[in-house]
């Protein structure tokens, strides 16, 4: 009988112990602030100089 005791406390202990690291790991990661999302690499613009408006040259190669 004691052994029976014995493996439902530690059964509980451990499932006890799982729903606190899970809960635990939630918070950790929910108090972590927002990072920033902002590219590493930037590349320059392959239109150069032209604005946006300025119609484009079509191409013959279609």
């Amino acid at each position: 009988m004691s052994r029976i005791v014995a493996a439902l406390l530690t059964c509980a202990l451990s499932a006890a112990l799982a729903a606190g690291a899970a809960f635990g790991l939630v918070t950790a990661l929910t108090a972590a602030p927002e990072q920033p999302n902002v590219p590493l690499v930037t590349f320059p613009d392959p239109a150069g100089d032209r604005s946006a408006s300025a119609p484009r040259t079509p191409t013959t190669d279609r």
